[in-house]
């Protein structure tokens, strides 16, 4: 594989500013590679969104990424990964698609040790069941259990991440889901936007639960790709680019809780889809 090619940047794509946080574990992780995030701010929240509408969103984004020349593509939001991710593999084949609901469940299934989970995330990921398959798939008889927490996304979007109306809507979708029988003692975090809201979930679920988010299990994933793949960037300081379909300077501000750095409102490139 030439230089060229492993200098390609690594494509992220998500509804909005939550795969932010999947990028800030890459960067982490693999701090020599270039990344390039196109936040799809002006079609978000992909999570009330049908099946068929989020499967065309997301090849479109990907088309637009693959446009400018990527080695790999991380599908940085969990209802995408849920749905579109054969179509994603059919259309951009050979290149490599990784997901988070993968290393997600991986990680929920590591931290259970047998008991029982509950998974928190968008209308489209639980209907469509992908923790609950993917969870089940690696431990077939852990017990699982699952809530739709629609408006967690908006008010990560929003920057209200602590406080008390994010106490309160984090309370609504959690009170009666820990309360299940046996009471889960893992909390997946099923959604990119809602580790912005860590802090208010953890109070809220209480110190018997262990919060579990895919961003740092998906960096681990991706870097085993590079690796198998041969695509490792041999550079030692990587580049981070900005794509958004809306509101940059909003994304700009906002993205700042999700990536834990500052980003320069110049940086962010208005993209059409």
């Amino acid at each position: 594989m030439s230089i060229s090619t492993k200098e390609l940047p690594i494509g992220i794509f998500d509804s909005g500013m939550g795969g932010l946080t999947v990028m800030r574990a890459m960067r982490a992780r693999l701090p020599g590679e270039n990344l390039l995030y196109l936040g799809d701010t002006a079609r978000l929240p992909y999570g009330t969104k049908s099946a068929d509408t989020v499967i065309r969103y997301a090849v479109t984004a990907a088309r637009a990424l693959t446009a400018r020349g990527i080695k790999m593509l991380v599908v940085a939001c969990n209802t995408a990964s849920s749905v579109a991710l054969p179509a994603l593999n059919q259309a951009l084949a050979p290149l490599p698609v990784i997901g988070v609901i993968e290393p997600g469940a991986a990680a929920a299934v590591a931290a259970a040790k047998g008991e029982p989970v509950a998974v928190i995330a968008t209308e489209g990921t639980v209907k469509g069941g992908a923790y609950v398959r993917a969870i089940q798939t690696l431990a077939p008889d852990l017990p699982v259990v699952q809530q739709a927490a629609p408006l967690l996304v908006p008010l990560a979007e929003e920057g209200l991440v602590t406080g008390e109306i994010a106490r309160l809507a984090v309370a609504r979708y959690l009170t009666p889901l820990l309360a299940t029988m046996p009471h889960p003692r893992i909390l997946v975090l099923g959604c990119t936007h809602f580790p912005a809201l860590k802090q208010t979930i953890a109070q809220v679920a209480g110190p018997d639960v262990t919060l579990v988010d895919s961003a740092a299990t998906t960096a681990c994933a991706v870097e085993a790709k590079l690796e198998a793949l041969g695509l490792r960037n041999p550079g030692t300081q990587g580049v981070s680019q900005f794509l958004a379909t809306d509101a940059p300077d909003r994304f700009s501000r906002v993205g700042e809780i999700f990536l834990g750095a500052p980003i320069d409102p110049g940086s962010v490139e208005v993209v059409d889809l």
